[in-house]
């Protein structure tokens, strides 16, 4: 995925692209995109201002209305006929007639003065006023109600919301109850009510008709909708937004954008002072910006046009400029495998183009005649290599002329002589592997114990090794004479002046792609001046300047850089006291890599 994004990235065809976005697109869209945001940030501040003097001026009307009505009531309730009806509770039925009629009479005098809907007073144990409480149509168990339960047990005044009920409120009503008591002796008389409709609220708040969708709220200290502009959508539920009760909350008046219902609203209210009320206006923002709806279709439409000859634009430049070049990237890349199969490409462009396609096409002519000249003079120096080998020694008349020593050993009784000679013979098959360079694990550890066989035979002394191979790495290929050289290394230079303590341990495991060979001893180690002639060039005047010693150990290092590279060299851990460690990663090579050689 990394390689893929990389390869995105530094194309030339991508650049200019993004580019092209960059310095045209992009500058293009972010104006269009601030001139719409400042353009509602106008619109909302402006509606937010005339919204918030709207409000100031409906809140202070509004509570000039609730202290006139207050008043009304204090003046109804101060009426000496109701307070007087209301001092005794009545004994039979005929007082309590007697009662109905002064009560009516009295409200009927006295209630058009009050600016409300209905005004309605109640005895503090209406079951006791039935033929009262008939004539005015409430029921006599009006006292078991929990409003009125709790009325009565408050001094204050309150409100309560009556919402519709089927036989008594076609609308909801918004009523001002109060407790009052007697005029000399504080002792409660009974309870009044004066009902607010809809029609005295919206002389306070009322939408303008240009505000499509614009509404006006009352919600009292809970977040309940006391009274909807809106046909009273609201009305008895709280508002349909969760960040509307925590930000009211912070002050006493504000203005913000708020998703209410799924809808983008500018929200702006105002506190009250004599009520804990909060006055909102709700605007959504889509009639806001409606004026501006059209300038931006004018908008899309032109970015729409933009873009499209801006394709037009990279869609040339693709075709007539980084197509051809990423062809010859392409080109280039097979070219890079060794894959000369292809037809060089050409063109007839005389642009820099068409330069660059001939200067490519006459350089891959010279280098695939370059790698075959030299293919064909690697193939003739191995030729005479293995013809100078073959010349210098018969493999087969050596092992007939070893195999007549061992059988003449062995009937003269000298088996130690036959064990010897068997195992020469058996090193020599394997060094020569039928003159291949790629053997298997297995042929090169059955060499390692031979010459090992062989060099305790002619020390006359036993040579302590150990071999620990996973199973599974055994057949797999592996270049020839590598472990020998080594082990030979580590006999003659190591331990050999320790026989009877010195011992060599060979393992061999799988590491991924690798075969990782480990040979270590407990010698006295390699002396540092043969490690630093590792990595130089195996010229005459440093093989006489150091003699034999390390002659085994560069002769490995270098045919394992010759073959796999760099990173396929010996890796070697020694130091006095500590012994030595040498690392071999040899590649996993394919079964097509070939295999040993038949004896």
């Amino acid at each position: 995925m990394s390689k893929t994004y990389m390869r995105l990235a530094y194309s030339f065809r991508n650049r200019m692209i993004i580019i092209f976005f960059a310095i045209i697109i992009v500058p293009f869209l972010l104006f269009a995109y601030y001139a719409h945001i400042k353009s509602i940030e106008g619109i909302s501040n402006a509606n937010s201002t005339f919204s918030m003097s709207y409000l100031q001026q409906a809140k202070t009307n509004f509570e000039a209305y609730l202290h006139e009505l207050n008043d009304q009531i204090n003046a109804l309730i101060g009426n000496k006929d109701l307070q007087q009806a209301l001092e005794q509770l009545p004994g039979t039925t005929v007082h309590e007639e007697d009662f109905t009629v002064s009560m009516v009479s009295t409200l009927y005098k006295n209630t058009p003065l009050i600016d409300a809907l209905r005004v309605r007073v109640y005895p503090l144990d209406p079951s006791r006023y039935p033929t009262y409480m008939s004539t005015i149509g409430e029921s006599d168990q009006l006292g078991r109600e929990d409003w009125f339960i709790q009325s009565k047990m408050e001094t204050l005044p309150r409100w309560h919301l009556f919402m519709p009920q089927k036989g008594r409120y076609a609308r909801p009503l918004l009523s001002y109850i109060k407790r009052f008591s007697g005029l000399y002796d504080q002792k409660a008389r009974g309870i009044i009510v004066a009902d607010l409709s809809e029609n005295q609220l919206q002389r306070f708040f009322t939408p303008s008709e240009k505000m499509k969708g614009q509404k006006f709220l009352v919600l009292d200290d809970k977040g309940e909708v006391l009274y909807d502009s809106s046909n009273n959508a609201w009305t008895g539920s709280p508002i349909p937004s969760d960040s509307f009760p925590a930000w009211t909350g912070q002050a006493a008046e504000g203005s913000k954008t708020i998703d209410i219902g799924g809808d983008a609203h500018l929200v702006t209210y105002v506190r009250m002072d004599s009520e804990p009320w909060l006055i909102v206006s709700l605007t959504p923002l889509h009639t806001l910006i409606g004026p501006i709806n059209e300038l931006n279709r004018l908008l899309v439409l032109f970015l729409v046009v933009y873009l499209l000859c801006c394709l037009g634009v990279v869609m040339y430049i693709t075709l007539y400029f980084t197509q051809p070049i990423a062809k010859l990237v392409r080109h280039m890349r097979r070219l890079e495998t060794g894959d000369f199969r292809f037809l060089f490409p050409w063109s007839v462009r005389r642009d820099e183009i068409g330069w660059l396609y001939r200067g490519f096409g006459s350089m891959s002519r010279k280098i695939e005649g370059l790698i075959e000249q030299a293919s064909r003079s690697e193939r003739n120096k191995k030729e005479l290599e293995f013809q100078v080998l073959s010349h210098q020694i018969n493999p087969h008349f050596l092992y007939n002329t070893l195999e007549s020593i061992r059988w003449k050993a062995e009937n003269h009784g000298r088996s130690d002589i036959s064990e010897m000679v068997s195992a020469l013979g058996n090193l020599l098959r394997l060094s020569l592997n039928g003159g291949k360079d790629i053997t298997t694990v297995a042929r090169e550890l059955e060499q390692v114990k031979a010459y090992v066989q062989i060099e305790q035979a002619r020390m006359g002394k036993p040579v302590r090794m150990l071999v620990a191979f996973d199973e599974d790495i055994l057949d797999l290929p592996f270049l020839r004479l590598l472990l020998q050289p080594l082990v030979e290394n580590a006999i003659q230079h190591s331990i050999r002046e320790n026989f009877e303590k010195g011992k060599i341990f060979i393992s061999g495991y799988r590491e991924e792609e690798n075969l990782v060979i480990e040979i270590s001893d407990n010698g006295r180690g390699i002396p540092q001046e043969v490690l630093d002639r590792l990595d130089k060039d195996s010229v005459s005047g440093d093989r006489r300047e150091g003699g034999h010693r390390g002659v085994g150990l560069r002769n490995v290092n270098d045919r394992l850089k010759l073959y796999f590279g760099d990173a396929c060299k010996l890796i070697i851990e020694t130091g006095p006291g500590m012994g030595t460690k040498i690392v071999i990663r040899h590649p996993i090579l394919s079964s097509e890599s070939g295999q040993g050689g038949a004896a």
